[in-house]
């Protein structure tokens, strides 16, 4: 259970998926303009939206969730203008994190910049 008051932010902009601990908290600060020992959730997506990544940061390290789809997809939070950020509640991040079903000819969920 995620209290009420954690706020989450999910990055709009594709991630790669190789990327670990440190360099996910430097995409925090750099692209998100974000501290990643905030407190707060940072959600990362790859190209295909099938693979996302959740950094969080505890008193003595950074934790990693990442989770695979593999016959559905997550549909991400849409930014306004040119923010590569949008905040979620933890209910959003449930929604997000069940992913949606996969329809045959479905375009891909991220937009290319």
């Amino acid at each position: 259970m995620i209290p009420p008051q954690t706020r989450i932010y999910v990055c709009t902009e594709v991630v790669d998926m190789r990327l670990g601990f440190d360099r996910l908290a430097c995409a925090v600060r750099q692209r998100l303009g974000g501290d990643p020992e905030s407190g707060a959730l940072f959600v990362f997506a790859n190209r295909r939206a099938t693979r996302l990544k959740v950094l969080w940061a505890e008193r003595n390290g950074y934790c990693l969730l990442y989770k695979r789809l593999h016959r559905a997809v997550f549909e991400l939070p849409t930014g306004t203008g040119e923010s590569l950020v949008v905040q979620i509640n933890a209910a959003g991040l449930a929604r997000l994190l069940a992913g949606t079903p996969k329809s045959r000819g479905s375009r891909n969920p991220i937009t290319r910049r």
